[in-house]
């Protein structure tokens, strides 16, 4: 065992004496393998990204679990909240012993009109508890205009900037909610501006409205919510909490953030499309580039190793080394791609630079590349195997010329 420690350590060091013995040559092939390295990663890592943002944004606007009854989920209503939740408050307290659980909020959504006097427009509203929601959700929404909603305020709305706009309202003006009942009458309430705000998506915004749980209730003549959204601490706990609640209320449906998420779906199959594409025509050119930067790397040593091959060096002994330095210049070029990627991601999150809005939305987002451990493994481990393999084979043609023509070849 030690004496073939021994020997790989003294064809390693050959190796690394040969790579050093022509500066120029190795700093280009160093380069190379950097560049291919860190363009693999920071497009992996744009793609995790995009994906890991796709997933928190959907969990954080339904709940990693939406409790609500069967026919919540399957069947429209007649009448609002004809499948709503009923004793709602008294399940989430329990819900809330859990200890992956950090908040559980309620939720009332409904259609209706809303008009200030001259003119009524369709609203999709969304009755909430305020104090929890924009504690637990964070900075989802954009505001423009007021303040958000507190826990203690009745009758008093958030419009969307787009519905505002149609309305003309602004904080503070007085306006008039209408919709149906869960009787089917017609109820109107009044209330008061509170705030304007922005999703980001120039449609919602323009019908969207958030009110309290309470007020919500009182128009639509109820005390049934839509549905409980459950919020967890890690998203990996998901299905183990799924699993507690159905045993803890096994007449609802407790669906994760998955099943609700049909944007998500549909966007990570367009991003898988174009990400794979994109991904195999890097990673074609990364082993074409690296591995043609080996092939000249050995090819123009081939008088070289004809004048190791008249001296008695064996093909065998040649290949071994030939590779080794191939895995040791691929190896340390990847060392500095990863580096260099590292770097970029680290500069991304001090220095932000906002990319475009995308289709459908009115702001951008932030430009950042995931640190992704086992990304970095992978793209590492498959540089220097590349590397290493590329050499090899060139090598073994080149180590098997004749003397003669390796020694006569410029």
């Amino acid at each position: 065992m030690k004496a073939a420690i021994k020997a790989a350590t003294k064809w390693l060091h050959f190796a690394w004496l040969n790579t050093r013995r022509n500066g120029r040559r190795s700093a280009v092939t160093l380069a190379i393998a950097a560049l291919g390295t860190a363009a693999l990663l920071l497009a992996g890592g744009f793609a995790i990204f995009t994906y890991q943002s796709l997933a928190q944004s959907s969990a954080r606007s339904t709940g990693h679990l939406v409790i609500a009854t069967a026919e919540q989920f399957t069947k429209d209503e007649d009448q609002p909240l004809q499948h709503g939740l009923e004793a709602w408050e008294d399940l989430r307290q329990r819900l809330r012993l859990d200890a992956d659980v950090r908040q559980v909020l309620p939720r009332v959504e409904f259609t209706g009109l809303i008009s200030n006097g001259d003119k009524s427009t369709v609203m999709m509203a969304a009755g909430i508890d305020p104090d929890a929601e924009f504690a637990i959700k964070g900075p989802f929404l954009s505001i423009k205009q007021g303040a958000v909603l507190s826990g203690d305020q009745r009758m008093a709305v958030m419009l969307g900037e787009g519905l505002a706009k149609s309305l003309k309202a602004k904080p503070g003006d007085s306006l008039t909610l209408l919709a149906s009942t869960t009787a089917g009458a017609m109820n109107a309430i009044d209330v008061q501006v509170q705030g304007v705000f922005s999703t980001g998506i120039a449609e919602m915004d323009k019908r969207s409205l958030y009110i309290d749980v309470k007020s919500a209730q009182a128009l639509l003549d109820t005390t049934r919510v839509s549905s409980l959204g459950v919020f967890l601490k890690d998203m990996e706990a998901t299905d183990g909490a799924q699993a507690r609640i159905r045993t803890l209320a096994p007449t609802l449906t407790v669906r994760t953030w998955l099943d609700q998420a049909m944007f998500y779906h549909s966007v990570k199959q367009l991003y898988d499309r174009i990400f794979g594409a994109l991904g195999l025509i890097i990673a074609v050119i990364v082993i074409f580039v690296v591995g043609n930067a080996m092939a000249m790397a050995i090819i123009e040593r081939t008088r070289e190793i004809g004048t190791l091959r008249a001296l008695g060096t064996l093909p065998g002994q040649l290949q071994r080394t030939l590779a080794l330095e191939g895995m040791l210049l691929g190896g340390g070029g990847a060392l500095l791609g990863a580096a260099l990627s590292l770097g970029l991601s680290l500069l991304l999150m001090v220095m932000p630079v906002n990319m475009p809005p995308p289709p459908g939305y009115s702001k951008g987002y932030p430009l950042n590349i995931a640190i992704d451990g086992p990304l970095y493994a992978i793209t590492l481990g498959a540089m220097l195997l590349l590397a290493l393999l590329a050499s090899a084979w060139v090598a073994r043609k080149t180590v098997r010329l004749p003397i003669v023509t390796a020694l006569a070849h410029t």
